[in-house]
């Protein structure tokens, strides 16, 4: 799945761009370069956040279908 979560980062680094570009028209290079950083991390610290959670919750799924008749 690393490839589908490198397309989910560049993702975030495209939407941020296009987000400053909304806000600031004349933004500078500089400013969508930063932009672009801050999704791409962002994007990335949101997948890990989702997939820790997922994680947590299984062992719990499991345990639950299990006692149920």
């Amino acid at each position: 799945m690393g490839f589908l979560d490198e397309v989910g980062k560049v993702a975030g680094a495209i939407a941020a761009v296009e987000a400053t570009d909304k806000v600031d028209p004349d933004a500078s290079i500089l400013t969508k370069g930063i932009a672009a950083v801050a999704g791409f991390k962002g994007a990335g610290a949101l997948e890990s956040l989702v997939e820790k959670k997922e994680d947590d919750a299984s062992p719990d799924d499991a345990d639950s279908a299990g006692t149920q008749a």
